[in-house]
């Protein structure tokens, strides 16, 4: 008998806020999803640059990776929290992180 075990999404939450803490990075919750399983969205903010938009995805082998939607360069940060808002309303249990870096040199591991 085989089954998976995956990380609840509030651990990894929690783990990733306190690694960024380590690398001197600000990251806050903006909106707690389901604590279970629901996927993260990261907001990433640099002062004078604007924002990345990363968020979670499963491929066919229901393994997470990271996908940026609004693509890789910066985007205005208007632009960024209108897509917050349209996610959250498609997706109740969606995890909204915001990260503050000052270097831009933040990356989401899974």
């Amino acid at each position: 008998m085989t089954f998976s075990v995956r990380l609840k999404t509030d651990i990894w939450v929690s783990a990733e806020i306190r690694r960024c803490d380590t690398l001197f990075i600000s990251a806050v919750v903006l909106h707690k999803g389901d604590a279970e399983r629901g996927l993260v969205l990261i907001k990433q903010y640099v002062h004078a640059k604007g924002c990345k938009i990363y968020t979670q995805t499963r491929d066919f082998d229901d393994n997470l990776n990271w996908h940026q939607p609004l693509g890789e360069e910066w985007i205005e940060e208007a632009k960024a929290d209108a897509y917050v808002v349209k996610q959250r309303t498609f997706d109740e249990d969606l995890w909204v992180l915001e990260i503050e870096d000052a270097k831009g040199a933040y990356k989401p591991e899974i």
